[in-house]
């Protein structure tokens, strides 16, 4: 670890420590997994990590958080949220997001007492600030922190502190929830993230794939992201019967791979483009 490395990191503990008592908004991704690892450094037993559960949460993130936070050794609170209960969230326009985080902040700040803590923090990171991140105002509205950001911390950073700590999941591609690959304006219901849940398990499955997204546009077409080097495998007549039986079979009615590749948070684009107009 480089000595900025090491500054980072310790003023990331120094963070953690200062704020008491806090509770990490933990998903398992990278970032959520090491300010849960600093937490447990830094607060000890006055940590607790906290995992939500809705129909958005893919196959094996819950057992994966479950499985992180004992390796961590940091307490771990597993709730359900009810997003898929408010019209606002299921409309699914580009502000989704901050009604996700806004009810995932307001169950947080109920249970605070239970718990016994004092603060919230997350994992946003610096590079999070260039992209579209509705839940970055619910987070501002309910007082939450982000230790990465106020550490100066960069995904990289992240990244490679995750690898100093040995945390098995240092580089592991993000997993944003299921309901970030519908377009938007198309609602957002439980049916349509399982059926790409089950796709993008699938993908990986049957041609081993590690990166990937299934993106649910209008009038149920499947396009599906993968990093360019995969396109080829995915294209020979036995790959692409088995691939187009099983999306349909799942209810896509159309599928389509998308020829620029993977690209995280492309949904996005329309939003960003809009913005620069």
């Amino acid at each position: 670890m480089s000595p900025a490395q090491q500054t980072k990191r310790d003023r990331l503990l120094e963070l953690l420590a200062g704020y008491g008592r806090v509770a990490v908004a933990f998903s398992a991704g990278v970032d959520s997994t090491v300010v849960a690892k600093a937490a447990a450094l830094a607060c000890g037993d006055a940590a607790v990590a906290v995992t939500a559960v809705s129909s958005s949460l893919a196959t094996g993130e819950r057992a994966e958080a479950e499985r992180l936070a004992a390796e961590i050794g940091i307490r771990h609170r597993v709730i359900n949220t009810s997003e898929f209960e408010n019209p606002d969230y299921l409309k699914n326009a580009p502000d989704r997001c901050y009604f996700c985080k806004t009810e995932l902040y307001t169950r947080l700040e109920r249970l605070l007492p239970e718990l016994d803590v004092d603060v919230i923090a997350n994992g946003a990171n610096l590079d999070d600030r260039g992209d579209w991140r509705p839940g970055m105002k619910a987070a501002s509205e309910h007082a939450v922190r982000s230790p990465l950001i106020e550490a100066g911390f960069t995904k990289s950073d992240v990244r490679e502190l995750a690898r100093c700590w040995d945390l098995p999941v240092w580089d592991k591609p993000a997993a944003p929830c299921l309901s970030s690959r519908i377009a938007y304006g198309v609602e957002v219901t439980p049916e349509r993230v399982r059926r790409i849940d089950e796709a993008e398990r699938f993908l990986k499955s049957e041609f081993g794939l590690r990166e990937l997204r299934v993106r649910c546009e209008a009038n149920d077409l499947a396009r599906i992201e993968v990093p360019l080097e995969n396109l080829t495998a995915l294209l020979s007549p036995a790959a692409r019967e088995k691939l187009t039986s099983r999306l349909h079979a799942l209810g896509f009615k159309y599928v389509t791979l998308d020829l620029d590749g993977f690209r995280s948070g492309s949904m996005n684009l329309v939003v960003l483009g809009e913005q620069h107009e």
